[in-house]
């Protein structure tokens, strides 16, 4: 079906994020299932793509081209379904503790995870990669030990660290692997096609070697990257996009649209402090800070979109525990209100315990225009409700600000986290003492 669409851009200090989107009444497939002629989209992208090599992709944005072209064992469809991808049929012990999986004939696999037998051991250099509990019993069939059960470790089988990796390819490619369209092989539905690496705009082809490709009804999909929601919107409007970001304005513009809809993301966005710096080590610095924001008045008037002030890191909606949403039923209860008091208070104790009687730092965020206006707002709150407290913005592009956060390049940075499967986990295990992902070094045993 050929469509358009509007999205607000979801994004709001430990706000879930809500996404709008809608196909154009104009456009939609008429009731009989006729499709259009012309099997093209033209999607927008409010940042650049940073890899296409699964095991190191950070960022939704080229997790989404990623899980476009590439398949592994699973796939997840509506509402997060477990279908068939490279596995075709899957065996589970009594004991949850083997998997043993038929694959299709062209299904390949080479990639460790915690939680497999020995993967952990294996990466700290402790155990020999033999030891893995990886092993191929015949051409076709795969079987995997795990050290413990895991619950939702079919849905890790569809996450991209699990897609398969081309031996021969990363062989060939080396250091270059992944950093290219030329320098990616796929085997999902799509290929990528113009991206070298750099630039804005790029393609996904209907792959006419997929398993599954009869399904598969597009032929194109042209992405660009628009960082100004107003620059997309006009290329909306002259029909050269069939999908946009909104900004919260466009949005409440648009609200009536038959073109806008409404999709709830799992995603919170968060500052995140560089605690190997001394100023932020201190729990009544962060705390008061974090008192400082008026989340309710940046979730509704500057992201918009239906983004709501979150209970903690996990997003709301996300899973459920013992009937409850888990996010109502592990909220956080310090530091998520709006006490302007208490933080003036925190940040006097904070610096005197520092020695110091002001705070200066650098407040680095993403350059799409959602982002921007995130973090002036941030800084303007802290600025206006702690005298003491100077904030610096600085806007890169999302791969510059991911690859200064793996270096811990920076002071407080806006970021933000989707869940990858419909586990809590997804959110939680960020936040422990080895995560790779945990750029700020938080840490608490607890």
């Amino acid at each position: 079906m050929n469509f358009k669409r509007l999205m607000t851009g979801a994004l709001a200090l430990a706000a879930t994020g809500l996404l709008v989107t809608a196909c154009s009444s104009k456009q939609k497939a008429n009731s009989t299932g006729q499709v259009a002629s012309k099997q093209v989209l033209d999607w927008s992208y409010l940042a650049e793509l940073a890899t296409l090599d699964p095991s190191k992709v950070s960022d939704a944005y080229s997790g989404d081209i990623i899980n476009n072209s590439m398949e592994g064992l699973y796939r997840l469809g509506k509402n997060s379904k477990i279908e068939p991808g490279l596995a075709t049929q899957t065996e589970v012990s009594d004991d949850n503790l083997t998997y043993t999986l038929k694959l299709r004939k062209n299904g390949k696999w080479s990639y460790l995870y915690s939680g497999v037998k020995n993967a952990d051991a294996i990466i700290k250099g402790e155990a020999k990669p033999e030891t893995l509990g990886i092993t191929a019993k015949d051409e076709h069939t795969l079987v995997v030990t795990l050290e413990k059960p895991i619950p939702y470790f079919k849905l890790l089988l569809g996450f991209e660290p699990f897609l398969p990796q081309n031996q021969k390819a990363v062989e060939k490619f080396g250091d270059e692997y992944g950093t290219s369209a030329k320098t990616m092989v796929y085997n999902g539905p799509f290929v990528v096609e113009g991206w070298t690496g750099s630039n804005l705009n790029w393609k996904l082809n209907k792959n006419p070697n997929y398993w599954d490709k009869k399904k598969v009804k597009l032929e194109t999909i042209n992405f660009k990257v628009n960082k100004s929601t107003t620059t997309s919107y006009n290329l909306y409007q002259s029909k050269q996009l069939d999908y946009t970001t909104l900004s919260n304005e466009q949005a409440k513009q648009l609200a009536k649209d038959p073109a806008y809809s409404a999709l709830k993301q799992a995603r919170t966005t968060y500052l995140e402090f560089n605690q190997t710096k001394e100023s932020f080590k201190n729990l009544k610095i962060r705390q008061a800070l974090s008192y400082a924001v008026d989340r309710q008045e940046l979730a509704k008037n500057i992201v918009g979109g239906g983004s709501q002030p979150s209970l903690g890191i996990v997003s709301q909606g996300l899973a459920q525990y013992k009937g409850q949403d888990f996010a109502q039923a592990a909220k956080t209860t310090v530091g998520v209100s709006y006490d302007k008091k208490k933080a003036k208070e925190l940040l006097k104790e904070g610096l005197a315990e520092l020695g110091q009687d002001k705070l200066s730092f650098t407040l680095m965020s993403s350059d799409d225009d959602v982002s921007k206006k995130v973090a002036e707002f941030i800084q303007s709150q802290l600025e206006e409700n702690l005298s003491d407290v100077k904030v610096s913005v600085q806007s890169v592009p999302l791969k510059t600000r991911i690859a200064r956060g793996e270096k811990g390049e920076f002071d407080v940075q806006l970021s933000g986290w989707s869940a990858d499967f419909a586990d809590p986990i997804s959110f939680l295990d960020l936040f422990t003492k080895d995560n790779s992902y945990n750029f700020g070094k938080w840490e608490n045993a607890e």
